[in-house]
């Protein structure tokens, strides 16, 4: 091997055990942590929530997302609630 091939492992090594542990919570931040899939998932199941996929046009999921972003409100809530207005009118 060649002193270069040996120095770009070992800085491999070196950012690989940098990122290993990722950025510690600082300041409460992790206060808001997400659940992991599991958990989430009981949670979900728990509340009578089910999974529903859906393909919508792109333009579409941008006007959602904005809404959403301008109501500062949940995805998922902001979707239900026009579901249930366009099922009702």
């Amino acid at each position: 091997m060649k002193r270069t091939d040996l120095e770009k492992n070992e800085g491999r090594k070196i950012a690989g055990s940098v990122n290993r542990f990722g950025t510690p919570g600082r300041f409460a931040k992790d206060a808001t942590a997400h659940l992991d899939r599991r958990e989430q998932r009981k949670r979900d199941q728990a509340l009578g929530l089910v999974p529903f996929a859906v393909k919508l046009s792109a333009d579409l999921v941008n006007q959602i997302r904005a809404l959403a972003t301008e109501r500062q409100t949940d995805l998922n809530e902001l979707v239900a609630e026009l579901l249930k207005k366009g099922l009702a009118a």
